[in-house]
């Protein structure tokens, strides 16, 4: 049967700290708020560079943003082929997350397109494991700068 790939219970994230599996196949990733100020941040960061709190609260970050900017890589390292789209995608939280565009061409790609995080498996671990990475998808939401 031919399907989405599906994450396992074995499967870890590509980078510790950044990406928390959920049990339904999905994920979210990882960042920190300030208690003081509020500012949000991706990846997690143990001071605050706005007002130097050192008690950073680690919260997950919404899955759907808009698209800031992006590029199209043509030459990358052995294993990834190209080409494929890279942007910075606006998170409501005020972070800016940067992460490969999937499921849409060049000429589909706009500024202030809707986006919405999917994880998927990228490898495997030295045991074995599906290591899980993430990227943005068109969503269904249309576009955010209106």
């Amino acid at each position: 049967m031919s399907g989405p790939e599906t994450v396992t219970s074995t499967a870890v994230p590509f980078r510790p700290g950044v990406l928390e599996l959920e049990g339904n196949g999905g994920g979210r990733l990882i960042g920190s708020r300030c208690p003081a100020c509020g500012a949000h941040f991706f990846p997690a960061r143990e001071v605050c560079p706005g007002c130097l709190e050192q008690d950073m609260e680690r919260v997950p970050l919404s899955g759907q943003g808009s698209l800031y900017t992006y590029t199209v890589v043509r030459q990358s390292a052995p294993g990834f082929p190209v080409p494929y789209l890279l942007g910075y995608v606006d998170l409501p939280e005020g972070v800016r997350v940067l992460g490969q565009l999937a499921g849409l061409s060049q000429d589909e790609a706009r500024i202030g397109m809707a986006l919405a995080l999917t994880v998927q498996p990228v490898g495997t671990d030295e045991e074995g494991r599906e290591i899980i990475g993430y990227s943005f998808r068109p969503s269904a939401e249309g576009d955010r700068d209106d």
